[in-house]
Formats: structure tokens, C-alpha cells, sequence
């Protein structure tokens, strides 16, 4: 899997440093800069509004965990995902190991999640995101037919949506019955196994798959979840709008919609190509295009969201490193405070009692 990540990586730079040669460095450097300092901070703070937007979102679903913690664990896991050289994949893990550490900065209302509880919450965000998703590629797609009826984009997204609604309908299915799926394996390699390893999975699998129940029992909290990340990616879309308004092209918010929307499409098939690299700025070229907007200047555009990204993403991984080095220190203080055990001396000269003796 890593060798397959890096050489995505590879050919999505190749394609990417190919478009820029192709439109021309000084055309798309002529676009960046023409959107200034205050345009570029407008769409920074923008981004910051749709990450509260997608913490509370995660609260929705997961209310048991405070707001705080999930907005500074959802922040970290979209850095990790978009400035590291890992795929969507590797944010997930990241994600999950700093949901168990962002307590230290939540405040006296913060609270410990252990790792099983962890990698459920963010399973259980990304199953909404994505139910979320669903909606708004829908809606792209009507504000896409709307302005062109044949647009050859329509149908290749349709048929990747129908593939996204199968696979997240089985991702709910594992999640609902993960913990029995995972207790028939553990039962089926029990004669290939040690039994306290088989002890161990079937205990493991009936806690998660507790908290699992323990959250898909309040549907009307995923359906929040859902609806929220929809108005996310509608702020999303919002961003586009303000970016390309600084960029001086004219572009409609239903225009906006049907870029982001039919883009993050496509970058959903692309998920192992780490930050997308070369896939959005394809995209948008081409999207772009079809609304009557320069290459350079969509290219230009992708190259601001990519800054942007770093301008969010960098602090926020310094942060996390910051919870690992606490939560370090913190459980290197709790071993050195813990009582020692009496020791016991081999030349106790007092005999033993005899508990049998009358």
C-alpha cells in the first residue's frame, strides 16, 4: 500500500507540474497573486467557519464527546490528510490517535477516549460525512445539468455516487453488525490461534461494537450529523464562490456548487492519491472551463486552496504533536507517582503462620 501511495503521489505531481507548463508559470502565478492578502484571509476564515460547522457535526452524532475535542480531532485528521504525504487512509489514523489526546486541550469539560472509542467516533463521522456527500453531489449535479443540460461530467459522477451509495450502505452494515462479523472470525481461527489472543478479539469486538450500538441508537442524531455535513459542503462550495470573486471571475453560488460538488466527486475515486495531488487541479481546470473560467486562473485557484490548507494545516499539526508530548509527560508523571510495592526480604526471620493449625 505505501509503495502504490508514493507512486500515485509521484504521477499526481507529474500531472500537476504538466498543467502548470502547459498553461504557463507566469499566467498562474499572475492568478494567484491577483487575489491579494485580504482576498487570500477571507478564504482562510471562510474554511475556519465550515470546520466549526464540521465539528459540530461530529458533536451531533457523537454527543457524548465534547465539541471542542471532536473540532480540534476533526482539524487535525483534514491537516494530516491534506499536508502529509498520506492518503485519506493515513489522516484516519491520525485522526483517531488525536482524538484520544485532545483532551489535554479541551478544557475542565474534556474527558479521556480510549482508543476503541475513538475509532469509532471517527468511523461514525465519516459515515456521515459522507452520507452528507451523497446530497450535495446530487445537488451539483442539477445545478451542472441546469446551466448544461449535456455536460459529459453528468453521467461518469452519477455512476461514481451510485458506487459511493452502496459502499457507504456497507460501511453502515459493518458498523451495525461489525462486532458479530468479527466474533465469527475470532470463533473461525480459534483452532489457529492462542486462546488468550481469541479471548482478547471476542472481548474487543463486543466493546466496540457496544459503542457502535450505543451511538446508531439515536438515528435522529446521525440524520443531524448528515444534514449538517451537508451544509458543510455547501460552505465548501462557498469558499470556490469567494476565492474565484477575489480572482475577478464571475461565477454564480450555483455555479460554485456544481465545481465543488462534481470535484470532490471525483476526488472520491482518487482517495489513495494523497491530497488528491493533481486530480482537483484537473478538475477544476475542467469544471472551471465549462463555466467559462480560465484554466489558468481554476489552476491558480487550486494552488490557493493547497495554501490555504497549509496555512490551517501546519499549526493545527504542531498542535498535535504538542498533545502527544503532554500526554507523554502526563503518563511519564502518573508512573513516576504510582506507590511501590513493598519489598519482601528472603531473611524474614518470622516463620510463617500455619492457617491450619488449631
Amino acid at each position: 500500500m505505501r509503495k502504490l501511495t508514493i507512486l500515485l503521489a509521484i504521477l499526481g505531481l507529474a500531472l500537476l507540474t504538466g498543467c502548470t507548463a502547459w498553461l504557463g508559470a507566469g499566467s498562474v502565478m499572475k492568478a494567484i497573486v491577483s487575489i491579494g492578502f485580504i482576498g487570500f484571509m477571507a478564504t482562510v476564515m471562510a474554511q475556519l467557519a465550515v470546520d466549526a460547522i464540521l465539528g459540530l457535526a461530529w458533536h451531533a452524532a457523537c454527543r457524548d464527546i465534547p465539541f471542542v475535542q471532536l473540532l480540534v480531532s476533526r482539524m487535525i485528521r483534514d491537516a494530516a490528510a491534506s499536508c502529509l504525504p498520506f492518503s485519506q487512509l493515513g489522516g484516519m489514523v491520525l485522526g483517531i490517535r488525536a482524538t484520544c489526546s485532545s483532551d489535554l486541550f479541551a478544557g475542565p469539560k474534556g474527558r479521556h477516549v480510549d482508543g476503541s472509542e475513538a475509532a469509532c467516533a471517527n468511523l461514525v463521522d465519516i459515515t456521515t460525512e459522507v452520507m452528507g456527500q451523497i446530497l450535495f453531489i446530487l445537488t451539483a449535479v442539477a445545478c451542472l445539468v441546469a446551466h448544461q443540460q449535456s455536460s459529459p461530467f453528468a453521467r461518469p459522477v452519477m455512476i461514481g455516487l451510485v458506487l459511493l451509495s452502496m459502499g457507504i450502505a456497507g460501511f453502515i452494515y459493518t458498523q451495525r453488525r461489525g462486532g458479530d462479523l468479527l466474533k465469527r472470525a475470532g470463533k473461525m481461527l480459534g483452532h489457529n490461534m492462542a486462546a488468550q489472543w481469541q479471548d482478547a478479539m471476542l472481548s474487543s469486538a463486543d466493546s466496540i461494537q457496544e459503542r457502535f450500538d450505543a451511538i446508531w441508537s439515536h438515528p435522529s442524531r446521525i440524520v443531524q450529523g448528515a444534514l449538517l455535513h451537508y451544509v458543510g459542503w455547501l460552505g465548501s462550495a462557498a469558499t470556490i464562490w469567494v476565492a474565484y470573486y477575489f480572482l475577478g471571475a464571475h461565477l454564480g453560488f450555483g455555479g460554485a456548487i456544481a465545481i465543488e460538488g462534481v470535484a470532490c466527486g471525483i476526488m472520491s475515486v482518487s482517495f489513495l492519491v494523497p491530497a488528491g495531488l493533481g486530480v482537483q487541479e484537473a478538475a477544476y481546470m475542467a469544471l472551471g472551463s465549462a463555466f467559462g473560467i480560465a484554466p489558468s486562473v481554476s489552476l491558480g485557484l487550486s494552488l490557493l486552496r493547497r495554501g490555504r490548507e497549509l496555512v490551517i494545516g501546519i499549526p493545527m499539526l504542531l498542535l498535535w504533536q504538542a498533545m502527544e508530548m503532554r500526554a507523554l509527560r502526563r503518563r511519564s508523571a502518573q508512573g513516576e507517582t504510582a506507590p511501590a510495592a513493598a519489598p519482601v526480604s528472603i531473611h524474614d526471620s518470622t516463620p510463617p503462620t500455619d492457617i491450619t493449625r488449631d
